[in-house]
């Protein structure tokens, strides 16, 4: 039997740090990774210590010289087969990313489509993006060049562990940065699948780097003088902080936080649009994106849809159609945090708290879609995101009550609406606090070349992290001002 290399005697996945093309052994020991499904270990990965991060950002910066001069058709070649290997391994990278996060299996291969698709939006950079030149002037022209920044690096949660990375890999190395990925110390296998699948599709050494690690590897990297520029998705109390260490040192930082999403309801909703669509926004990835519905501002008499919600929320079995908690202790904050809203009045319509493991996946970690009724607007479960499968319902005269809710929101990534009329849903597009709003859409993702990115207390920095508004932030533009030969006319610019 041949065992592959990132695979050791055991069984287990081998995912240590990925250094100028060859899988490195961290200095700072070693630690397991466990499937929420059933708390098997699934592989290990390693640390590495500061010279070995200063060593693989000193390669880096190095092979980004040249690529990062190789005309964009080129570097596409590349990206172009990275695309087709990860099609031929689609199966195998999602059954790995369910396993480890504890995603179903079709929403792990949903995760992989976007983050396809974000492949394929770079791939048309080399037709779309190529610059600009225009004569300003009698024999005066301008034109501008994007060019790289140097090495970037990317800070990924453990809730998306192919998807958000790649949102940035992609386009970062399309536009000829070295890429250096901390992918999180909860879902670090992954990183193994996707580096390898680069190395394959013919990437230079050293241009794309995988550093495992806690804060101390985080903050190697912000510190680092290579590095010109920092990615992160993750709790906006953690966003926030690379925010501020990163431009403190006069970097670029794009910093993605936390949210807490509302979904309008208004009785003239489409109840087979309502029903699925707001119960599948809360229940999917078992509640841990932050692209959940959390708050439903529920206006006027819409018991009948509310009953649809549940209806749908309550027949998912656990396991298949609905997945596993992160770690014990998240399903544990998840209970107190349901146990605290009933004693401070909510009326609790399907009690998550109440479910049981599926067989063969009692070592797992597991609740169960939870919806909670006449939940106060300015209490917990109605604020802070829970990041779980709960949806709290806060109960609306009308729709400028709703609205005030939403605009008192903290966060900002999400916000949807659920209606048949277009003036009503046009009136929430205008006014509700939220990056992405959607109309009859519980998750409001949009799609490329359309950006990601919210507002407010749920992103740090300017632009979004995909689409065009990401290009300028993973590159720099050149302006160039050129003139031949003086004019019998003069003008400013002679």
């Amino acid at each position: 039997v041949i065992i592959p290399p990132e695979v050791n005697m055991s069984g287990t996945i081998v995912c240590d740090n990925f250094i100028n093309g060859s899988w490195v052994k961290g200095e700072r020991g070693q630690q397991e990774a466990h499937s929420p499904y059933d708390g098997r270990v699934l592989g290990t990965f390693s640390s590495p210590s500061s010279p070995q991060i200063s060593a693989a950002l000193e390669a880096a910066a190095k092979a980004q010289v040249d690529w990062g001069r190789a005309p964009v058709k080129e570097r596409s070649r590349v990206l172009y087969n990275f695309r087709q290997i990860l099609l031929r391994e689609f199966e195998a990278i999602a059954a790995l990313k369910s396993s480890e996060c504890g995603k179903t299996l079709d929403e792990a291969r949903a995760g992989l489509n976007k983050g396809l698709e974000v492949l394929e939006f770079a791939l048309s950079l080399q037709n779309l993006d190529l610059g600009g030149r225009l004569e300003v002037s009698r024999g005066v022209s301008c034109e501008f060049r994007r060019e790289p920044l140097g090495v970037v690096a990317n800070i990924t949660p453990f809730n998306f562990p192919a998807m958000v990375p790649m949102w940035t890999i992609p386009i970062a190395l399309a536009l000829g940065n070295a890429y250096v990925w901390k992918p999180s110390d909860k879902t670090p296998l992954t990183a193994r699948k996707i580096a390898d699948a680069l190395t394959e599709a013919g990437l230079p050494k050293g241009l794309f780097t995988v550093l495992h690690g806690d804060e101390k590897t985080v903050n190697s990297i912000i510190d680092h003088p290579l590095v010109k520029a920092i990615g992160f998705v993750g709790s906006t109390k953690v966003a926030k902080l690379v925010y501020q260490r990163g431009t403190q040192l006069g970097k670029r930082v794009l910093a993605l936080g936390g949210a807490k999403n509302h979904i309008i309801l208004l009785p003239d909703a489409n109840q087979d649009l309502s029903g699925p669509g707001i119960s599948d926004s809360f229940t999917g990835c078992a509640g841990q994106r932050c692209m959940a519905a959390s708050v439903l501002l529920a206006v006027g008499d819409v018991q009948a849809h509310i009953d649809r919600i549940v209806q749908r929320a309550s027949s998912l079995k656990l396991g298949t159609e609905f997945g596993a908690i992160i770690t014990s202790d998240q399903v544990e904050f998840l209970k107190s945090a349901i146990t605290r809203a009933e004693k401070a009045g909510a009326r609790v319509l399907l009690d998550g708290r109440k479910a049981t493991a599926p067989a063969g996946m009692e070592g797992g970690n597991w609740i169960g879609p939870t919806i909670l009724d006449q939940v106060q607007p300015g209490s917990e479960a109605a604020t802070v995101e829970l990041f779980g499968p709960i949806l709290s319902i806060v109960r609306c005269k009308d729709l400028s009550e709703a609205l005030a809710i939403e605009r008192s929101n903290e966060y900002g990534n999400a916000c949807s609406v659920f209606t048949s009329s277009g003036p009503l849903a046009d009136r929430v597009a205008r006014e509700a606090t939220a990056g992405m709003v959607g109309v009859n859409v519980g998750v409001p993702v949009p799609r490329e070349p359309f950006s990601f990115g919210g507002m407010n207390a749920s992103k740090f920095g300017h632009g979004d992290i995909t689409g065009q508004h990401s290009l300028d932030f993973w590159s720099n533009m050149k302006k160039v001002t050129v003139k031949w030969e003086k004019q019998s006319e003069s003008n400013w610019m002679s």
